[in-house]
Formats: C-alpha cells, sequence, structure tokens
C-alpha cells in the first residue's frame, strides 16, 4: 500500500528516495486505510524506511488494542530514481523513457533498475512467505515495490511493472494457494470513498 503526498505525487513527480512526511490528505487517508485494515493485533507490520511509510505504519498499527511493533526493512524502500529523484514526470525526456521501458536492467544514472528493485523485492517476500502462510503479514510501502511484489505473485517478470497503475493508499492483497503465492486483490480503493 502507498500513501499519496500532496507535494509529491500530485504534482507527479518522481519521489524515490526523497522523505516527506505525510501532508493532511496523506493522513487522512492513512486513517481511512486503518480502518479498512482493522486491528492488526495478530499481525505482523512491516515498513519502508521512509518517513510517508512511517508515518503511515503507525497510524494503521494505532487501531490495534494492544501494541504491534513495527518492522523496518530497507528491502521494501522506493525506487531509487537516482538524477531524476524530485523531477516531474514530464521533465524526464520521451527517449529516456523508451529506453527504460525497453531494458529492465536500464538504470538513471546514480539509481537503481527495476530488475534490481525486482530482485530485492523477489527476496522480501520470500523471508515473509512463510510467516504469511500462518499469519497476516502486513508491508506499508510504495508503488515500485508493489508492484515487484505483484510480478512475484504472478511469476512474472519485471517488466509488468509498465502495465500496472498503483493508486495511493490501495491495498493489494497477495495469499498462498498451497504453496504458491497468488494474487488475491489488486489496488483496492473502496476504502477511500
Amino acid at each position: 500500500m502507498r500513501i499519496r503526498e500532496r507535494s509529491g505525487n500530485t504534482q507527479r513527480l518522481l519521489l524515490g528516495r526523497a522523505d516527506p512526511g505525510l501532508d493532511d490528505e496523506g493522513r487522512l487517508q492513512a486513517s481511512r486505510l486503518a480502518a479498512a485494515l482493522g486491528p492488526l493485533d495478530e499481525a505482523r507490520v512491516v515498513t519502508s524506511p521512509l518517513a510517508r511509510c512511517r508515518q503511515t505504519a503507525e497510524v494503521i498499527v494505532g487501531v490495534s488494542e494492544h501494541e504491534v511493533p513495527v518492522d523496518v526493512d530497507e528491502a521494501w524502500i522506493e525506487l531509487d530514481y537516482g538524477a531524476f529523484d524530485g523531477l516531474g514526470a514530464g521533465d524526464v525526456p520521451a527517449d529516456t523513457w523508451a529506453a527504460w521501458r525497453a531494458d529492465v536492467a536500464w538504470a538513471p544514472e546514480g539509481g537503481e533498475s527495476l530488475a534490481a528493485l525486482g530482485a530485492r523485492v523477489r527476496s522480501a517476500c520470500e523471508s515473509l512467505a512463510e510467516e504469511a502462510r500462518e499469519r497476516d503479514v502486513v508491508v506499508v510501502t510504495h508503488v515500485s515495490p508493489v508492484k515487484a511484489a505483484v510480478a512475484w505473485s504472478l511469476g512474472v517478470g519485471d517488466e509488468v511493472a509498465w502495465r500496472m497503475w498503483v493508486g495511493p493508499a490501495s491495498i493489494s492483497r497477495i495469499g498462498f494457494a498451497g504453496w504458491s503465492p497468488s494474487l488475491r486483490s489488486f489496488n483496492e480503493v473502496a476504502h477511500l470513498t
């Protein structure tokens, strides 16, 4: 799940490793997300280290009756846009977007490729899989890691990321049918209305 930051997402900025906190709308979305998820007393909660995710995680565990620890895991941090971090999506040249879409191993200067992000998220998913068979694991993360986790659950390549859109404060659910992960839902947003 991901929460929108008005200063970044409404302006279509590539936030990547930028670390703004939640604005008023982001806090409202986090509250609605918490209400949709309900108490997480028996769940494990994992978050990206970036402020917008840590703040969201604090809100969602706040509705539980007991204290729920939040584990910060670097594996769930957003894609590193390198030299493009903080730029508007329209400020990246069209030929650069074309190169990026054509090759999942391509990375912006000083940044990370979709292939590298996919490898780290697949590893993070694998490390949580056994536990997720026994109890809910809630991961508070960003657009690109959500897409990579969905690709892992479907057993498809990282290039599928270009064919997905992840909404602000949306919920995607991955479960297990036997020993294989399966996508249960994608981009749920009804809780935001």
